[in-house]
């Protein structure tokens, strides 16, 4: 049998993690931003509709921001506990200032959800704007209720 390698996100304790910012990894000039926004293991999970609502809403506000040309990608975990954040040539405390405005964006946000047509979104219906800001207040009360030191518990700089 091949012997593959664990991967990096799966060496971190996630019994240990708490909500947060946290760089997951670095390749090159890209850097992963963990954007943990529930306790893993814990029972409290995103629903799909909230993870993909908030989604649509903070790609599209990241984009137009002042790292947007920097964005490599933004989306949901699959355990339904965060979403990942990949940014060229990042500055941690300016990303970090920038998630924060993004999420008030989001929170104060008027009109119509971002790609919520059938030509736009490939599951358009599942998609609700205040299931979008609830999360979205609820992860930026997090962030500023703590200092973001964006290592996981136990790493060193």
């Amino acid at each position: 049998m091949e012997k593959i390698q664990k991967i990096a996100s799966f060496t971190v304790d996630h019994d240990l993690l708490s909500e947060g910012i946290y760089v997951s990894r670095i390749d090159g000039d890209v850097t992963t931003y963990d954007l943990r926004t529930r306790v893993p293991n814990a029972g409290d999970y995103m629903d799909n509709l909230t993870m993909h609502s908030v989604e649509h809403m903070f790609a599209t506000y990241v984009r137009a921001s002042e790292i947007g040309e920097r964005v490599v990608y933004f989306g949901p975990m699959g355990c339904q506990t965060g979403f990942y954040l990949l940014v060229r040539n990042a500055v941690n405390e300016e990303v970090l200032e920038v998630v924060k405005r993004v999420l008030s964006k989001i929170i104060n946000h008027s009109g119509e959800m971002f790609g919520a047509v059938r030509k736009e979104c490939g599951n358009y219906r599942n998609l609700d704007l205040s299931s979008a800001k609830r999360e979205c207040e609820r992860y930026l009360n997090i962030l500023e209720s703590k200092e973001n030191d964006f290592l996981y518990k136990g790493e060193k700089i």
